[in-house]
């Protein structure tokens, strides 16, 4: 196995156009937010607004990690109080039975260290990842193609969003029969209606992991998430069905997933610019640098939603430089994440900040 390569910003190669294409992203999540804000009375998210569950728990750094791990935030063993919102990928508040990518924003507290530009005078370290581990557009640009599509469906047609979905699924599921599959299918509403907690998530993009580059996943591990992998939720007739059968599920038994780290040790084979690339996990392994676990716990209600969805933001640059996002995409989330938590944050009079320890929902059952 090669080295992992070290961390330089010549990794990074910007478009000279990026900037127009971030205010062409900015203008499509600003025409869903408003939409939705007009619809709702209430503002909410412009991407994965519909949360299914938000779990309190604690990270916990493992000892002893080789050096090229032991970088940034997992440089030392340590415990941190951490934050789980799991979510569905649209800006809008659709019913389950439309089936599309989970996502999870795991935040991070107490975490000291350099800050990114405009996290400065937080402690808090977030992780953005989804339920697939490559991201659907190669570049901004056509990651605004797909945003402008959405804009245009939100408050569109649920009954034709629903019957399009279930067809969308049957084609994907003929497609993995043959050993295929389509993340452009899957974004559409082709996902298969899986359970959340059994599910594995990753960050699609880089990252910089202190002196090397990395990606990360998150893992399901103890028996109480591993039994709902691969199961589906039947969803029909029932619009929260997600959340109604994670909350029952939660509730039961302590729950532990690993966060884990796969270095870039070829920039050819494991590029930084390219999301779609899946890094070959032959050439370099996801490895465990840290524990989440959560106890038994209810995990969704109205007020506890409330008090994440209206009062945080979830973004992968709010956190340590040593985990600095790299790559187009990453690049050009700054300003829409950013712009997205303003707008919540002007309509709902309600300032978006980043939580103390004492600000996380409770654990009650």
């Amino acid at each position: 196995m090669k080295d992992p390569i070290r961390y330089s910003p010549a990794l990074e190669r910007p478009e000279p156009d990026e900037a127009e294409t971030i205010a062409g992203l900015e203008d499509a999540l600003q025409e869903i937010m408003e939409t939705t804000a007009r619809d709702l009375g209430h503002a909410i998210r412009s991407v994965h607004a519909k949360s299914h569950s938000i779990l309190t728990g604690t990270l916990t750094v493992l000892p002893d990690l080789p050096p090229e791990l032991a970088q940034g935030l997992f440089a030392r063993a340590a415990e941190h109080p951490a934050l789980l919102r799991i979510s569905t990928n649209p800006g809008d508040l659709l019913p389950d039975s439309i089936s599309l990518p989970r996502g999870i924003g795991l935040k991070v507290l107490d975490v000291e260290g350099p800050r990114l530009d405009g996290s400065e005078g937080a402690s808090t370290q977030d992780f953005l990842m989804v339920n697939g581990p490559a991201f659907v557009a190669k570049t901004p640009k056509q990651f605004l193609g797909n945003l402008k599509l959405l804009a245009k469906t939100t408050d569109r047609a649920e009954w034709a969003k629903t019957a399009l979905s279930a067809v969308l699924r049957t084609t994907e599921k003929a497609l993995e029969a043959v050993g295929g599959e389509s993340a452009t299918l899957k974004t559409l509403g082709g996902s298969p209606n899986v359970h959340p907690l059994g599910e594995t998530y990753f960050t699609q993009t880089a990252f910089r992991h202190g002196d090397f580059v990395a990606k990360y996943s998150l893992a399901p591990v103890s028996g109480s998430l591993t039994r709902f992998t691969g199961q589906e939720i039947a969803t029909e007739g029932h619009r929260d069905a997600i959340r109604e059968e994670m909350d029952a599920a939660t509730r039961q038994l302590p729950m532990e997933w690993e966060l884990r780290a796969q270095l870039c040790r070829d920039p050819e084979t494991m590029p930084v610019e390219d999301p779609t690339v899946l890094w070959d996990e032959a050439e370099s392994p996801f490895v465990a640098v840290a524990r989440l676990r959560a106890e038994p716990q209810a995990s969704w209600n109205e007020a506890r939603a409330a008090q994440v969805d209206d009062n945080m933001r979830f973004s992968p640059w709010t956190g340590l430089e040593a985990h600095r996002p790299l790559g187009a995409i990453n690049r050009v989330r700054k300003a829409t994440y950013e712009t997205s938590a303003g707008f919540r944050s002007r309509v709902n009079g309600c300032p978006v900040h980043e939580p103390a320890a004492a600000e996380l929902p409770a654990v009650a059952l």
